[in-house]
């Protein structure tokens, strides 16, 4: 009786105990049923989509960039195949062991191979998984490429490969101006959220049109949708989808004439200017020397970046538009004119210049020792008598030349979308007061009438100057005619409607006729430069601009000649001109550094350009969208 009473007691307990673990299992199974339910019927498209994206990776295709080209069609810039080695570490066995180092010794007895670039191939297998492909050598020749394809067999791990790389078919003559590409820097990537900045082979623009339209020149990037595994290997690709090119930019420049004005200077170091006087179009912006941007593409060796920047004639630096030079004589026209505005000087009123004028205890002298005699304002601008301009801007002050000056196009960038662009220096007596806190000085209003003293200017503004003065029209220079995808469905944009400089017509005949006899009259200071040939002509102006101060001590004792002193002490030389005499097409301006005459220097160079612009006439000629351009000598089409 006991013993039941006991058992039934134990089974009460093993019947409660049994109850509250099925109801612990019960509810364990509840909760893992409706997590699943959740993970796999409430959730399951957001996993879904987790687990594809897992599986398959989106990646990003450079998009082809788009070309610059001149006026009529001749490539700047342009895209090409781009012959190359890779290496995938993995494959690069050796009796079954990978050997990235044994793979490029191979290699190099192919193909040349740089200790930096074995290096840097070093360096990037070991940082990526040993699948991932690497870039060995860029840019092969034909030869080259084909000598690794025959050898391949031999060489594992290596992977020839076709890609795309910028090229610039017109070299250094135009670097300038199209500028040139280069590998994106960290701070580039933080600055830009474009994606494509984070591909490794990806080029910018770094310098000219390149640099300043480079967000059109890029285009937008495709996508290719590929299978990894765990590893991130790819299977396959699932999906491709081609990115836009980018857009085409069409220059004003005439690429015939720029290598022809650049030929002009056969070595010596300067820069100029050809405007369409009609339209503002730029058809020539030289800088020499130039340098090959072809060299920046792939990223520029030690030795050659070293070669550039020590070089005295500062290569990299475009003086078209960055340098600026005291403008000489080339500036009395503007003087002149601001004198002529004011009514302080008579056209035919005279001043004798006996080699010097004194201002309180000092003597400016004139560029010619014994001075010029009798001068009025023609004869003035003939001669290039700087005692006459002296008295001219003692006359008028330093704030009307300023005014002048300003209208004509100095002391403010054009504006031609060309990075790097200087504005150059008007001098005012408020300028000098607020910059020094110094009151302007008469001396310095005389030196500034011969264009000296804290006057600066750049090529370019040279030859606006000078168009505007030859068609009384404020002028606009512009570098870009046209933008687009499809070049031959581009229209180039049309000309800015010109506007007057509301200077009187008489005053620049004047002036016009002063530059004439300048060239083109026994005696004036430029007639070796005078353009020859039926319907062929031009008026213009020298100018020599000084480095250097000249002491009493050494006109006492005879001022040494430029080419007694060493090269950077020379003085600057200048012309500018335009032509036809009677009905101007173009603007021309050419400085020489340190090339000592403006008249020997600068004048015949001028003259030889303007000649080969007016035997051409590029800007008649009709443009890219209209007709194809012949062929050139080199057997080029538009």
């Amino acid at each position: 009786m006991v013993r039941d009473v006991r058992d039934t007691a134990r089974q009460a307990v093993f019947t409660r105990r049994t109850a509250m673990a099925s109801i612990g299992a019960a509810g364990l199974f509840g909760t893992v049923f409706w997590r699943l339910y959740g993970l796999q019927v409430e959730q399951a498209e957001e996993f879904g989509i987790q687990a594809e994206e897992n599986r398959i990776n989106v990646r990003l295709l450079v998009p082809q960039r788009g070309r610059i080209l001149d006026r009529f069609g001749v490539e700047l810039a342009a895209n090409r195949q781009n012959f190359r080695v890779l290496l995938v570490p993995e494959d690069a066995r050796n009796e079954g062991v990978s050997n990235v180092e044994e793979a490029l010794n191979l290699l190099a007895e192919i193909v040349e191979l740089s200790d930096y670039r074995r290096r840097r191939a070093l360096r990037e297998a070991a940082r990526n998984r040993p699948f991932v492909p690497i870039t060995v050598k860029e840019n092969l020749d034909w030869d080259e490429f084909a000598r690794v394809n025959v050898n391949l067999p031999d060489l594992p791990g290596i992977v020839p490969d076709v890609g795309q790389t910028r090229f610039y078919p017109e070299g250094e003559h135009l670097a300038h101006i199209v500028g040139h590409v280069g590998r994106v820097t960290e701070e580039e990537q933080l600055g830009d959220r474009d994606p494509l900045l984070r591909l490794p082979d990806f080029r910018i623009g770094k310098l000219g049109v390149e640099l300043q339209f480079d967000g059109r020149l890029r285009g937008s990037a495709g996508t290719s949708h590929v299978e990894v595994n765990a590893g991130g290997r790819v299977i396959r690709e699932l999906q491709r989808t081609e990115g836009e090119p980018g857009d085409q930019v069409v220059l004003t420049i005439d690429e015939d004439l720029q290598r022809f004005a650049a030929a002009q200077f056969e070595g010596e170091s300067g820069a100029a200017a050809v405007l369409d006087v009609r339209s503002g179009d730029i058809l020539a912006l030289v800088s020499e020397p130039g340098f090959d941007p072809n060299l920046f593409t792939f990223g520029i060796s030690q030795d050659d970046w070293a070669a550039l920047r020590d070089d005295e004639l500062n290569p990299m630096v475009n003086k078209s538009v960055s340098g600026q030079y005291p403008p000489g004589s080339t500036f009395k026209m503007v003087v002149a004119l601001a004198a002529l505005e004011a009514g302080v000087m008579h056209p035919r009123e005279e001043v004798f210049c006996s080699g010097h004028i004194t201002l309180g205890d000092r003597d400016f002298h004139c560029w010619r020792r014994e001075g010029h005699q009798v001068m009025n304002m023609r004869d003035g601008i003939k001669h290039s008598c700087d005692v006459y301009f002296y008295e001219v801007a003692r006359r008028v002050g330093i704030d009307r030349i300023a005014a002048m000056a300003e209208r004509l196009g100095f002391g403010h960038a054009t504006g031609i979308q060309l990075p790097g662009e200087r504005a150059g220096l008007v001098p005012t007596t408020g300028w000098k007061y607020a910059i020094t806190g110094v009151r302007w000085q008469r001396g310095e209003t005389l030196i500034a009438g011969i264009g000296q003293g804290f006057l600066l200017s750049t090529p370019l503004q040279l030859a606006l100057m000078t168009a505007r003065l030859g068609t009384g029209n404020a002028v606009n220079p512009r570098l870009v005619r046209a933008t687009g995808a499809d070049v031959e469905g581009v229209a180039a944009d049309g000309p800015p409607a010109q506007v007057s400089l509301d200077i009187d017509p008489a005053h620049l005949a004047l002036v016009r006729d002063g530059m004439n006899a300048v060239v083109n009259e026994l005696g004036g200071t430029a007639t070796r430069s005078a353009v020859r040939g039926r319907g062929m002509s031009m008026a213009g102006k020298t100018g020599t601009a000084q480095v250097r101060n000249i002491s009493r001590e050494e006109r006492e004792s005879g001022v040494l000649e430029n080419e007694e002193l060493p090269r950077h002490l020379r003085d600057h030389a200048l012309f500018v001109g335009f032509g036809p005499v009677t009905a101007p097409k173009y603007a021309v301006s050419v400085i020489v550094e340190h090339g000592s005459s403006g008249s020997r220097a600068a004048g015949p160079r001028a003259r030889e350009i303007m000649r080969y612009a007016l035997t051409r006439d590029p800007a008649a000629m009709p443009a890219i969208g209209n007709m194809v351009r012949a062929s050139d000598e080199d057997g080029r089409q538009g």
